[in-house]
């Protein structure tokens, strides 16, 4: 007994390191070195079978072709300027408002995040809010965090709208209608609440007058193709939702055919395209979870799935609520994809009753708008700015987020408990 105590506490440390410097980047070394490390120590060190190991790896195919899918659709509208052109569309749009152009763009992400996911989101729609920006000179931050926070309050409008919601409720799925007639409510709450909220914290930035005088530039023919690639995977993915299909695959075949059909026209190599993809987030994935695969392996999953069911039989309406906001903060401490995980896990093995999983559902999606290290999404967002050279501190995302999150949140259970 003494033997197994000292490798579940081993377990828990590497895992907890890991997960702290995927968080805090020491170096401002790439998350996924940090994820791939506490991973390789586990097994290196015993603490978790290598097959066990192999397999948490499998567990992520879903996840690795949904990412590759949305990663290719947004290189390759980035490079035929679609991004741009999309920019001074909705600058002329605007009106000459800044406060206009402010809920433009959050009405697109809402769209964009429901129907392509909040991953999408970060990674197609901030390059194009960003050259929104510079194209109608005004403050970048105030629009480009609207893409940070809608990305996760809108994730849980369709099964689609975030990689966490395959991953809690796998081969259990709820159909499509049966999904909208859950959500339809939470979701409407979040998004409103953390668009009031976000606009209140942000209004004395949104009274600068935009440019309008942008010569509307023409779009080329890739980017035609890549706006119908991305139309069309919108409407894959809502079919193969409806059909209750796995997502990872029809994404990862849309990305592909619209890359292959610009470099067909084009008669260009795809190097250029391939390396632009962020390649890093695929090993970080892989690495948190065969990192959650050990914490599983020291039994919390048991023991966590054993507290829920207690938790709903005792207290059927205020059990979930309080386990989702629970996990909405935990969501912060180890990012949501492992949080994610691990509560799906626990939903499988306890058999949870639906009340409690949508409420675990809603506190992954919507939990992480607390801070910069909450969701794989806002790591994508983080990347995306960087590439455009800018930094978001952990410091000045928290002082929004601790505004932002918790009366979405709050809400968006309540509306659950009121369906």
């Amino acid at each position: 007994m003494h033997a197994i105590s000292l490798s579940v506490l081993a377990t828990w440390i590497v895992a907890g390191l890991a997960t702290a410097a995927v968080i805090v980047r020491p170096w401002r070394l790439p998350e996924a070195i940090w994820a791939v490390t506490g991973a390789t120590i586990l097994v290196v060190a015993g603490l978790l079978p290598f097959h066990e190991a192999i397999a948490a790896v499998a567990e992520g195919g879903d996840v690795y072709l949904f990412l590759v899918g949305m990663m290719l659709l947004s290189e390759v509208a980035r490079r035929e300027q679609l991004f741009d052109w999309l920019a001074v569309r909705a600058v002329r749009m605007s009106g000459g408002s800044s406060l206009r152009l402010f809920g433009l763009i959050y009405g697109v992400g809402t769209v964009v995040t429901a129907f392509l996911s909040n991953d999408a989101t970060a990674v197609v729609l901030t390059p194009a809010v960003f050259a929104a920006t510079r194209a109608a000179e005004v403050e970048p931050l105030p629009f480009l965090l609207i893409c940070a926070f809608i990305a996760n309050a809108a994730s849980f409008i369709l099964p689609i709208s975030n990689p966490a919601n395959l991953v809690l409720y796998a081969s259990r799925m709820p159909p499509l209608a049966s999904w909208i007639g859950h959500f339809i409510l939470p979701a409407a709450l979040s998004v409103a609440a953390t668009f009031i909220v976000l606009l209140l914290i942000e209004r004395s930035c949104l009274r600068r007058p935009v440019r309008t005088d942008v010569e509307q530039p023409s779009l080329p023919g890739g980017g035609v193709v890549a706006a119908i690639g991305i139309a069309l995977t919108g409407l894959v993915l809502l079919g193969a939702s409806a059909l209750g299909l796995q997502l990872g695959l029809p994404t990862a075949l849309a990305g592909l055919a619209t890359a292959a059909l610009v470099w067909v026209r084009k008669r260009e190599s795809p190097l250029p395209t391939l390396r632009g993809v962020s390649w890093e987030v695929l090993p970080l994935v892989a690495g948190l979870f065969v990192l959650v695969a050990g914490l599983r392996h020291t039994g919390l999953v048991t023991l966590l799935a054993q507290h829920l069911h207690r938790l709903a039989q005792t207290a059927p309406e205020g059990g979930p609520f309080g386990a989702g906001a629970v996990l909405a903060v935990l969501c912060n401490v180890m990012n949501n994809l492992p949080a994610g995980l691990l509560a799906g896990s626990a939903v499988q093995a306890g058999h949870l009753p639906q009340p409690m999983t949508d409420a675990l559902l809603i506190g992954v999606d919507l939990g992480p708008n607390l801070s910069i290290t909450g969701s794989l999404a806002t790591i994508l967002w983080l990347s995306a700015l960087r590439r455009e050279g800018l930094e978001v501190s952990f410091g000045r995302f928290l002082s929004r987020g601790a505004l932002v999150m918790p009366p979405a949140l709050l809400l968006a259970l309540a509306g659950l408990l009121l369906l």
